[in-house]
């Protein structure tokens, strides 16, 4: 039987930019200060470190520098998915040789892929590598959702430990647990709904919010696995704001802001993304004082 890759909080990194550079020294700097809050994992080069628009040699380098800064004391999980399989296979092979404990695949995006299709963009890549992998569902931004029974023709591969699921839709997932087998694993993708999908079965979150927050959101996946949701779910609601700011635009533009507010070296973002708008930064300002995490 499969082993869940992490339980708890994982974050999903940032990737601090300057002068159109990965900064490592300021990467390493929040590296450390996730590890000492207590983060479970390290989610490298995914939708919050802006790894669409990183070279290969970009990603392969900061998922080395991740792997040895790190130094295991945590998993070290990698983005490399895409939307041609051919690249998904390099950059997954590469994120192998970079030292990865593990892969986060995300659906090809633009493409709009069938089931079909998803199947045996999947199988070409797990037959590639030899990590344990994680598929990530996000149509909101990919514009195709991985249906449960996809989910369930995938689970048998021996590289397959599961999904992160940021589709939103509940429903889909207690079918997810229903249909696939107890060592396909779950995880929120959404920081709004990491109760509920950890009561139906999940094994904790893939977080934005932590970048910001780390101890608050394990402290919350650490109730959930004590079985304690009524607690769980208190400090779910609670920060509800703090999640809700932190998505008032695109994913990574608000929590880079927040960061850098709060001190922590986020750095430059890198085009598309931009700065968000004064009152949207105003409203992070005032969120960021509201839950302790800035003064003045």
């Amino acid at each position: 039987m499969k082993s869940p890759i992490f339980t708890g909080c994982g974050v999903a990194i940032v990737t601090p930019f300057r002068n159109d550079a990965v900064d490592f020294d300021a990467f390493g700097k929040i590296i450390d200060w996730q590890i000492d809050s207590g983060t479970d994992a390290i989610v490298v080069c995914g939708t919050t470190g802006e790894s669409a628009t990183m070279s290969n040699e970009e990603r392969f380098r900061t998922i080395a520098y991740c792997v040895e800064r790190v130094n295991g004391r945590v998993p070290v999980i990698a983005g490399s998915g895409t939307n041609d399989t051919a690249h998904a296979v390099e950059l997954s092979k590469d994120a192998q040789n970079a030292g990865a404990d593990a892969l986060l695949l995300v659906t090809p995006y633009y493409n709009k892929a069938t089931q079909t299709g998803l199947i045996l963009h999947y199988q070409r890549i797990l037959d590639a590598v030899e990590r344990p992998c994680i598929l990530y569902n996000v149509p909101s931004r990919t514009g195709v959702s991985i249906a449960p029974e996809t989910c369930a023709k995938l689970a048998g591969h021996p590289n397959i430990h599961g999904i992160k699921e940021a589709s939103g839709n509940l429903n889909a997932i207690q079918d997810i647990f229903n249909l696939c087998p107890e060592d396909f694993y779950v995880w929120s993708g959404n920081d709004d709904q990491t109760v509920p999908i950890c009561a139906l079965g999940g094994q904790g979150v893939i977080s934005v919010v932590a970048n910001v927050y780390p101890t608050e959101m394990r402290r919350m996946t650490e109730l959930c696995k004590r079985n304690d949701y009524a607690a769980a779910g208190k400090v779910q609601v609670s920060l509800k704001r703090l999640c809700d700011a932190m998505f008032c635009e695109v994913n990574p533009v608000p929590v880079k802001a927040a960061m850098n507010l709060m001190g922590l070296p986020a750095g430059e973002y890198r085009l598309p993304m931009c700065d968000p708008s004064p009152a949207n930064l105003e409203r992070i300002r005032d969120v960021l004082k509201e839950y302790g995490l800035l003064q003045g």
